[in-house]
């Protein structure tokens, strides 16, 4: 039963100036989530994994050349949402990790999956898509691949834009390269994807680097090479003070290491960072 007491100290907390103090305060937990290859899966079961360890939701893949980009098809974002809305658990955002393999700097192809990329956000749901730029898209060196990017990326950013969606470019440059691609776009709807992992591998500093890039990370991945999260090179309870520096409050996606055990070494990582960011 609901005392007077309390129902007044409630009603003064809604009412007074400092609700929306209040109110920020629920807000503040980071969610926290892991990429579709990580979990080690290819289709909607990832979901029934993510849920096993604890996760709030699924950064899920777009497909291959293989497979056609399969997440085009409206049956088999269905087939996402239905996994999903099942286990409990949320479709985070959406990645290209086939750019590796077929690089948006080079081949017409990735330019027409990151255009097609924006309507399989918006049947999914999300805002955000990971372009991805490793391998055979590496743009470190590369004066014309960079270029070339731009170039691209200036004919489909106003599309995002009107859409209300984000290409969020993930790489090996520093964060005042992507900072100068940004620039050269013009277009709030591309932004980083920041991984501490990758850029600790460069020897950047993250931390320095976060908070360079302040209104513009659209999303992290958090891991740390062949280290389980903690046990590595990266203090995360930094890169927290540097999410908390740039006022970041969007998602955190696991693609860390998982030496022994998936699932149990997935639930280690994840407690790792609960204890940092959700504390």
């Amino acid at each position: 039963m609901i005392t007077r007491v309390a129902a007044t100290a409630g009603w003064l907390a809604l009412s007074s100036p400092f609700a929306p103090l209040f109110a920020e305060e629920t807000k503040r937990r980071f969610k926290i989530g892991a990429c579709q290859w990580s979990l080690r899966t290819s289709g909607p079961e990832c979901f029934e994994v993510a849920k096993e360890i604890g996760l709030d939701g699924v950064q899920v893949d777009m497909g291959t050349a293989g497979n056609d980009m399969r997440l085009r098809k409206p049956e088999v974002q269905q087939a996402y949402l239905a996994a999903a809305k099942k286990s409990g658990l949320q479709i985070s955002s959406l990645a290209i990790a086939e750019m590796n393999n077929v690089p948006l700097k080079n081949d017409p192809r990735a330019e027409q999956w990151l255009a097609h990329s924006i309507a399989v956000m918006k049947a999914l749901n999300v805002k955000i898509v990971l372009v991805a730029e490793f391998a055979k898209g590496d743009l470190n060196g590369d004066k014309a691949g960079i270029d070339h990017t731009v170039e691209v990326l200036k004919r489909l950013a106003p599309k995002a834009e009107t859409a209300g969606v984000i290409f969020g470019l993930e790489n090996y440059l520093s964060a005042g390269e992507n900072l100068d691609i940004i620039k050269r776009v013009g277009s709030s709807a591309v932004q980083v994807y920041y991984d501490v992992g990758n850029s600790t591998d460069k020897s950047y500093d993250i931390y320095k680097e976060i908070r360079m890039l302040k209104g513009q990370v659209c999303e992290f991945h958090a891991k740390d090479g062949e280290f389980m999260l903690g046990q590595g090179r990266i203090d995360f309870h930094k890169v927290r003070e540097a999410m908390d520096a740039i006022d970041y409050r969007g998602w955190i996606q696991l693609e860390a290491a998982a030496p022994h055990n998936l699932v149990g070494d997935y639930k280690a990582n994840l407690a790792l960072l609960n204890g940092i960011f959700n504390a």
